[in-house]
């Protein structure tokens, strides 16, 4: 008995037509459409990922710039 991926479930829940028909091999007649969406969520996934990086290098700065306020108050206030 093979295995079940978890994407076959919700394949399967999604349409059991189209999944009963891609167990049977058959190909789907709107292969282009799916190429061009599959293309889209890799976009979408490198967007999603360049904002992640951009916003925890933003943090980075803030909390870099928060420390340098800290010690320069510090500096001033103890007399140097």
């Amino acid at each position: 008995m093979r295995p079940i991926r978890a994407s076959e479930i919700g394949s399967y829940l999604y349409c059991r037509r189209a999944w009963w028909y891609r167990q049977q091999g058959q190909t789907s007649l709107n292969a282009v459409e799916m190429a061009a969406g599959t293309e889209l969520h890799h976009q979408h996934g490198r967007t999603v990922l360049l904002a992640s990086v951009q916003r925890g290098l933003a943090f980075l700065a803030l909390l870099v710039s928060c420390v340098m306020l800290t010690a320069f108050g510090l500096f001033y206030l103890l007399g140097g």
